[in-house]
């Protein structure tokens, strides 16, 4: 019991972590970006978005199912995904209104949402057939 409590524990804490790293990239103020020759690649940043929010599904999703013992997968990924997708949209308005040399940016909400898709996805293809 105690292993499974560690390993809650440490779901939950890689969820969060994720979840904080997310806000500080998505809340740098764009002239403090790095820039890099990846910024050459076409949609880069968009691809960032997919990757970010990708994973912060999955971190999510895996939190509340061992949280939830295992039970109703297609219930938590539903409503972890619709959190995470409400989150990204939130994250534009912040970039908009509070983050200097930001802005919203409606493609960036399509990216997160297909990186939640993604996530979502990759979540129930890692939970064990019976649940």
């Amino acid at each position: 019991m105690i292993s499974n409590k560690k390993t809650q524990m440490r779901h939950w804490l890689f969820a969060i972590l994720w979840g904080v790293v997310v806000t500080v990239l998505l809340c740098i103020p764009g002239n403090n970006l790095p820039e890099s020759d990846l910024d050459k690649i076409p949609f880069f940043d968009k691809y960032v978005h997919v990757v970010l929010f990708a994973i912060l599904t999955c971190l999510w999703c895996q939190a509340f199912f061992n949280v939830n013992n295992h039970n109703s997968a297609s219930r938590i990924d539903f409503k972890v995904a619709t959190g995470v997708t409400v989150y990204g949209i939130v994250m534009e308005f912040v970039q908009k209104y509070f983050v200097a040399m930001r802005s919203f940016d409606i493609i960036d909400i399509l990216a997160d949402a297909v990186g939640v898709l993604i996530g979502a996805l990759i979540f129930r293809r890692l939970v064990p057939k019976s649940s």
